[in-house]
């Protein structure tokens, strides 16, 4: 397979150094504070996880659509939810939830040893396969399975990341978290306000802290060809 070109990575016009370093500003102004996330938002090439049609729009702060009904995070929901994330520390390994066009598992792949991403739309899951194989991210494993049921074979997990709104958090992605391991999870319906919850485990309790409202896609059932 075909690797990508230092060039396309590096990126020219609206996806050059310089469009994202005045993202990095803009995510700075915002309070991200973590000068690692921040460094890899920096160099991770996002422009790459879009259609070409997009990509001039790549370092804009803003979600965009990747078909199948379902969009590309906004850089600030993804380098907030990665703050949150590691702040009780650098996990060995991640589950995300919604590997989507896998930019979030990107930018984890840089900071954790594994990243374990599970999606439900087959073709995104074969997109996200070729992405990550031209850019050589070889410590991301892919499933095409209901996010809902998370990744059982490799529990438990010190972190996980999920990037669709369930109504109610799967009883299975906590089942999955290890104790003191912390989940990242946006909830509620598209019709109520979503929340950004933390979720921490001691032992069999689970202790939620709100950070802050957000709006996903919603967390849909089942797995799709």
């Amino acid at each position: 397979m075909l690797k990508t070109s230092k060039a396309a990575v590096e990126g020219i016009g609206m996806t050059s150094q310089r469009t994202r370093n005045r993202l990095i500003e803009r995510l700075k102004e915002k309070g991200i504070s973590n000068e690692t996330v921040l460094e890899v938002m920096r160099t991770t090439p996002r422009h790459l996880f879009l259609d070409e049609a997009l990509s001039h729009r790549a370092y804009e702060d803003s979600s965009l659509p990747i078909g199948h009904g379902v969009t590309i995070s906004q850089p600030y929901i993804v380098a907030r939810m990665t703050e949150l994330l590691l702040s009780a520390g650098i996990p060995d390994k991640v589950l995300e939830v919604g590997t989507g066009s896998g930019y979030q598992a990107a930018v984890l792949s840089h900071l954790v040893k594994q990243v374990y991403s599970v999606e439900r739309v087959a073709a995104l899951t074969d997109q996200a396969r070729v992405r990550f194989s031209q850019l050589d991210y070889n410590n991301i494993s892919l499933k095409h399975t209901d996010g809902s049921w998370g990744w059982e074979e490799y529990a438990q997990y010190p972190a996980i990341i999920v990037t669709a709104a369930p109504a109610e958090v799967p009883a299975a992605l906590l089942a999955q978290l290890a104790d003191g391991g912390v989940l990242v999870i946006p909830v509620g319906s598209q019709e109520s306000n979503q929340s950004l919850l933390i979720i921490k485990r001691q032992g069999d309790e689970f202790i939620r802290n709100k950070h802050e409202d957000v709006f996903f896609v919603p967390m849909l059932d089942g797995a799709k060809r």
